[in-house]
């Protein structure tokens, strides 16, 4: 079995190598010469953990990357792997990566191929292309279509491809249920893997029902730090308490500056616009007030640096963190990078310093002044703010810094700092929802 990947982004790169490793000839395909060339040369066009040493193994060696479309006229499964990012005039997803690389593979489907959807898409697109597809090929050839939503987490993604904690296999037949089982049979066999069969809408509808959950779970904690805050209450300790029932649990009640990255903030406005195109709006009306509430937090932190420094022009801010999560470089829609410019627009000298997203945060905010450590980025700052989770943020000695800022403040976005450390080397510490 040969197998093509349309598109070779974050998602589609790592399901390559992912497909290579478990043992098949693959090409990955992408309309962008540059990142190809840096895939053919084993090397990773974004960070990501674990991605280049699987990639170093296979390129050359069953692993291919290429901008000629017609190279997947020998494969069997084709996997469309392409971005649906919102649309610039609506909250829907854009979806003209998807119908353009099904229209471009079309003219290349040989009998008896199976297209495979991973990307996320609004419910109803599976069966609109699997209609374009049957009227766009010849009567000789057959063609299925499926849908097998992807949950790749960043910082995780190679884990997640190789070892997914369940398959979602959307299928309008056993020969296509057949082939998935066969790409997978490695992962099934040797993980025992759950396996989940649906008809196409309901896998279409499985990523962003989850994503939605978690953004919804999110939000509802940092709803929680908000009247904590008021009340003098600590939201760590009560999402300690309420984490101990089980129907609820302590995973992703972790309040803060909220949720971003490329997946959660567009697929719930994408969700919601689709809801509304189906006439059911009201039923996911409150995810609004999810992003709301996740808009919020961002608002607050540069309300709270306001409130302890005054004016914020001419104030030195160091932020630390870009990315919109740690273990990756990927700052779309980050928290950390919107306080950042934020605090900037309002005539703050804001200093960013991140492990790995620093040369995509400059492309996105060339005028905020960037560091090369942690301790180059606090050098005289009034006010220190902890945006994303790095470890090395965490390790960082209280003590240490103060000796380099010029006012030992510092606001944990995060709450994960050593509270009473920070606390006992002279510091004013502000946890977020904490007293």
């Amino acid at each position: 079995m040969r197998i093509s990947v349309i598109g070779t982004g974050y998602l589609g790169a790592v399901h390559a190598a992912g497909m290579a490793e478990l043992g098949f000839d693959v090409v990955g395909v992408d309309v962008d010469a540059a990142k190809i060339e840096t895939l053919n040369q084993a090397r990773m066009p974004f960070y990501e953990p674990e991605f280049e040493p699987l990639l170093a193994k296979h390129v050359g060696k069953g692993l291919r990357f290429t901008t000629d479309i017609a190279e997947i006229a020998d494969a069997d499964v084709h996997f469309i792997c392409v971005g649906t990012p919102q649309r610039r005039d609506s909250p829907a997803a854009d979806m003209s990566a998807v119908d353009g690389s099904v229209d471009a593979m079309i003219p290349f489907l040989k009998d008896g191929s199976l297209v495979v959807g991973k990307s996320t898409v609004p419910v109803g697109t599976a069966e609109r292309l699997a209609e374009r597809i049957e009227v766009a090929t010849p009567e000789s050839v057959t063609v299925e279509l499926a849908w097998n939503p992807e949950f790749l987490r960043e910082g995780f993604a190679v884990q997640d491809t190789l070892h997914p904690d369940r398959l979602v296999l959307g299928v309008n037949g056993d020969n296509a249920e057949s082939i998935l089982r066969e790409v997978y049979a490695r992962t099934i066999a040797e993980d025992q893997t759950p396996v989940v069969v649906t008809d196409l809408p309901t896998a279409e509808l499985v990523k962003v029902a989850a994503n939605s959950f978690l953004a919804t779970k999110i939000s509802f904690i940092n709803a929680m730090a908000e009247i904590a805050e008021l009340t003098g209450a600590d939201v760590t300790q009560l999402a300690d308490a309420i984490g101990h029932d089980d129907r609820i649990g302590r995973k992703f009640l972790n309040a803060g500056v909220g949720f971003g990255g490329g997946c959660l903030p567009k697929d719930i406005r994408a969700f919601s616009a689709r809801a509304a195109e189906l006439g059911a709006g009201q039923s996911v009306a409150f995810l609004h007030e999810v992003d709301a509430i996740n808009q919020r937090r961002r608002d607050h932190v540069v309300n709270l640096v306001r409130t302890h420094l005054g004016s914020l022009a001419g104030r030195r801010v160091a932020v630390l963190g870009a990315a919109f999560k740690p273990n990756s470089d990927d700052v779309r829609d980050s928290p950390a990078l919107s306080i950042a410019g934020q605090l900037h627009l309002s005539g703050a000298r804001v200093t960013v310093y991140d492990p790995k997203a620093m040369d995509n945060a400059a492309r996105i905010f060339p005028t905020l002044d960037y560091a090369d450590s942690a301790s180059a980025a606090v050098e005289g700052a009034e006010a220190v703010l902890h945006l994303t989770e790095w470890p090395e943020f965490r390790e960082l000695d209280p003590e240490q810094l103060a000796a380099s800022v010029a006012t030992k403040l510092i606001i944990d976005g995060r709450n994960v700092l050593d509270r009473e450390a920070y606390r006992n080397a002279g510091w004013t510490y502000v946890g977020l929802g904490r007293p």
